[in-house]
């Protein structure tokens, strides 16, 4: 009988050029479904796989990556306005994380 011998782990630099075809904004979780890093974002009841991640998704990715240059904040900080956190991030930062991924 013949065993396997497990694979050999891939570099990152290949890792994201296979990936490069995927929404950059699959790096992080989905704070609405639940989707882990990496993986597709899903319809919750129905279980459906989407093309496209949720709008929370890619507004945490840009959070997480990227400096806004309207409100002047690190990634990782939320969004401001008159000193109160914004629900979402401003639309500068969404291009500033497109910027920043390709």
């Amino acid at each position: 009988m013949t065993t396997r011998r497990p694979a050999a782990p891939m570099p990152d630099s290949i890792r994201h050029a296979l990936r490069a075809k995927q929404h950059p904004a699959r790096c992080v979780p989905c704070p609405h479904c639940g989707a882990a890093a990496h993986r597709p974002c899903v319809l919750r009841t129905r279980n459906q796989v989407l093309i496209q991640p949720h709008p929370q998704r890619v507004s945490e990715w840009a959070q997480t990556t990227a400096c806004c240059p309207q409100c002047q904040v690190t990634p990782g900080v939320p969004c401001h306005e008159d000193g109160r956190a914004r629900q979402t991030v401003h639309a500068r930062r969404y291009q500033e994380a497109e910027a920043t991924a390709a």
